[in-house]
């Protein structure tokens, strides 16, 4: 079995910062792709930022400048800094992990449980 376990989500004021931490565990044999992901109330879930295995990014064009993206292989984890928050950010966020648990596997997607980020202005 595989856990992904998220932290870090809160409510700050326009302008403040956030960190979010993923951290997966349990059966893991490789870890190729991980990102953040995340969905407002009545809109679609939405790609917010990717890190490959060797540590390529990719940024949502409404996060580039304010948010980044890193990951720590040892630990398995995802981080995801967010700096001048806006109310529009406000969403949970998801954590997404490509993860292979065996050697003779494939890789699949696991998902965090999500954790709530609001912004007020």
């Amino acid at each position: 079995q595989v856990q992904l376990v998220e932290s870090g989500g809160g409510l700050v004021q326009a302008g403040g910062s956030l960190r979010l931490s993923c951290a997966a565990s349990g059966s893991i044999f490789s870890i190729n792709a991980m990102g953040w992901y995340r969905q407002a109330p009545g809109k679609q879930r939405e790609l917010v930022a990717t890190i490959t295995s060797g540590g390529n990014t990719n940024y949502l064009d409404t996060v580039k400048g304010r948010f980044t993206i890193s990951r720590d292989n040892a630990k398995n984890t995802v981080y995801l800094q967010m700096n001048s928050l806006k109310p529009e950010d406000t969403a949970v966020y998801y954590c997404n992990v490509n993860i292979r648990r065996t050697l003779n596997l494939g890789y699949r997607d696991y998902w965090g449980q999500g954790t709530q980020v609001t912004v007020s202005s």
